[in-house]
């Protein structure tokens, strides 16, 4: 799957991660919804660097669609709060 990091570009990521992925982002949809600062700044870290750790960068002049789109790492917590939707970042 393509997941872009907005702000940063897009990496390819094996299907099989989608639900470790999807962990990370319910503990940041929970930490948002309880106005947690500090442990969402830890989820949200934790996601963006995992995706990093585990994801193949592709070529900047390549654009595919992405499956998932994550918020940039410097964006702060009510920014994220306005992107979350009912299933969080990571749909399914």
């Amino acid at each position: 799957m393509i997941v872009r990091i907005l702000g940063e570009g897009q990496l390819e990521v094996d299907d099989s991660a989608a639900a470790e992925l999807n962990d990370l982002d319910v503990k940041l949809e929970a930490a948002v919804e309880k106005n947690d600062e500090a442990g969402y700044r830890a989820a949200h870290d934790a996601l963006l660097d995992r995706v990093r750790s585990i994801g193949t960068p592709l070529d900047a002049e390549v654009i595919e669609p992405s499956a998932l789109i994550l918020p940039q790492a410097d964006l702060t917590m009510a920014e994220v709060r306005k992107l979350l939707a009912d299933e969080g970042l990571i749909p399914g």
